[in-house]
């Protein structure tokens, strides 16, 4: 009876070892499916796919705000045109797309003032009078605003500035 037991343990030791060993192949087993049904679901070229979609996907704009520089920009125009004009008056608006761009703008508009002005004082009578010579200059007040206020940290940018009123007399 003493053998029996013996080797009913030694049966009972032999199973269990074989089924520990069962119970870590099948989990093994499960882990590795789950791992590759991990990566397959949610690594590979999908995610990509996705990426190129949202980059493609057009971005909405927000509405633009304008804001009109009430005063105009003056300055005194005769050495710039040999005396055929005196002055040079420009009147403006801007757009941004943000309501923090234009209070940025507000608040540093005696700055942008004076950069524009000697912007404007620096203009040639015969470049002005042109519509590229116009744009020119468009152009430039545009990058000087934008450059005046990222020197104030401001993150945002004036998108547009169009002149209402521009005269030489």
């Amino acid at each position: 009876m003493a053998e029996e037991e013996k080797k009913d343990d030694v049966d009972i030791v032999e199973e269990k070892s074989g089924g520990k060993l069962k119970l870590i192949i099948i989990a093994v087993v499960v882990l590795a499916l789950a791992g590759a049904g991990y990566f397959f679901l949610m690594g590979g070229e999908e995610p990509a796919e996705e990426d190129a979609t949202a980059e493609a996907a057009p971005v909405v704009k927000q509405t633009p705000i304008y804001f009109t520089v009430e005063k105009p920009l003056v300055v005194n125009f005769a050495k710039q045109s040999n005396d055929a004009v005196r002055y040079l008056s420009v009147k403006l608006k801007v757009m941004a797309r943000d309501q923090a761009t234009i209070d940025a703008f507000t608040l540093h508009t005696p700055a942008i003032q004076h950069e524009l002005l000697m912007i404007l004082f620096g203009q040639k009578y015969d470049v002005l009078n042109t519509t590229t010579g116009t744009k020119a200059l468009q152009k430039t007040v545009l990058a000087t605003i934008n450059t005046l206020l990222k020197a104030e940290k401001h993150q945002g940018e004036i998108e547009a500035v169009y002149f209402t009123s521009l005269i030489m007399q």
